[in-house]
């Protein structure tokens, strides 16, 4: 008897679009889609687990690693009386594999 393979289909729920805020288009984003990677802008709350299962619902590739850094905002000072900070941002870099094509400065 013949085990029947069924795939589950992904699909896209309101949360999904909200972990990936914007892809981050810079240098060094741009070096590392040279070696099948790409760098996002994601939700504070979002987890690696998060950002990989939007990336392959929405880009339809399975990413092979995903790493998360936490950038501080700098501290700025507003026509030299006061002062605040910047933002913090939460960034994604994701690693795809060598056979997945995923080019996000193309419409730039």
């Amino acid at each position: 008897m013949a085990e029947k393979k069924v795939e589950k289909k992904l699909v896209a729920t309101a949360g999904t679009f909200d972990v990936l805020r914007r892809p981050i288009i810079s240098e060094k984003a741009a070096r590392l889609s040279e070696n099948n990677g790409v760098v996002f802008e994601i939700a504070m709350s979002a987890t690696k687990e998060d950002v990989a299962k939007a990336v392959e619902v929405l880009y339809n590739v399975k990413p092979t690693k995903v790493n998360i850094v936490i950038t501080k905002g700098k501290v700025k000072s507003f026509r030299g009386r006061s002062t605040g900070t910047q933002r913090k941002v939460k960034k994604a870099y994701v690693s795809l594999p060598a056979d997945a094509k995923l080019d996000l400065s193309a419409n730039i």
